[in-house]
């Protein structure tokens, strides 16, 4: 059993004099989070002791908690404490998976964004290739080659591709912007796979491009992976506007 006084060290950044007092609270909690004092699945101090401990009443206690798990860092059950959940990108996921269903041009935006943010991950990732997301990419490749001409266990190997390009870089907080952006890829794999004309040259052809981002990145070469990411996301760029041709959809 951890002591109250044993717990007081896990808040060790305070600040000296938050805008609100929840906030001051909540980030205090949430630096322990991240920085590891706190693990995933651990049970937060109770209330009454977070109160005493920041010198705040159990309300703000209790809001300071309630904007942590909105946040998806804790979870909450009625009549138990809080725990820390492992960090994920599953809020972003949950909010880009609303607004991609929402029409075609939002999916359009939201494929644009990732072009944006995955031309950096790519080069990072060939700078630094850490071995863990490189192991990701190679078992992505793998099931995608085993998942042509089925769409869905394709497109959880995509998934597992991009998730593996995040993890090339090393970067904690790049894996949880992939993460967030699951439901965009998983839509966007989609609409190759609602292409009448989708034919199995097809489907090898997205695998090769995805072969070639791994070459690149593996090989070190930053530019190379640059033109990779690109030729990739000019592809998927097509395919959309074939799906909005037939659907009548206008595009951006």
């Amino acid at each position: 059993m951890v002591t109250e006084a044993a717990r007081k060290s896990i808040f060790a950044v305070k600040p000296a004099s938050p805008s609100r007092l929840a906030d001051g609270v909540s980030d205090a909690i949430a630096a322990a989070l991240f920085d590891g004092r706190i693990a995933p699945g651990e049970a937060l101090p109770p209330e009454g002791e977070i109160a005493r401990e920041f010198g705040v009443s159990k309300p703000i206690a209790r809001e300071a908690l309630r904007q942590l798990t909105s946040a998806g860092l804790v979870s909450t059950q009625q009549g138990k404490v809080a725990r820390a959940k492992a960090l994920s990108g599953e809020p972003m996921d949950r909010i880009y998976a609303y607004a991609v269903r929402s029409s075609l041009t939002r999916l359009q935006e939201a494929n644009e964004m990732r072009r944006v943010i995955e031309v950096g991950i790519a080069r990072l990732a060939a700078e630094r290739r850490d071995p863990r997301g490189l192991d990701m990419m190679r078992q992505a490749l793998l099931d995608m080659r085993a998942g042509i001409g089925k769409p869905g266990d394709f497109t959880q190997a995509d998934i597992l591709f991009h998730l593996g390009l995040a993890a090339a870089t090393g970067n904690s907080m790049i894996r949880i912007q992939m993460e967030g952006m699951r439901s965009v890829q998983r839509e966007v794999s989609e609409l190759f796979s609602r292409r009448s004309n989708r034919s199995e040259a097809d489907w090898r052809a997205t695998v090769e491009r995805h072969q070639a981002i791994h070459d690149a990145i593996a090989a070190g070469d930053t530019d190379l992976a640059d033109r990779r990411i690109h030729e990739h996301f000019d592809a998927a760029d097509i395919a959309s506007f074939e799906v909005a041709d037939k659907l009548g959809e206008p595009s951006p």
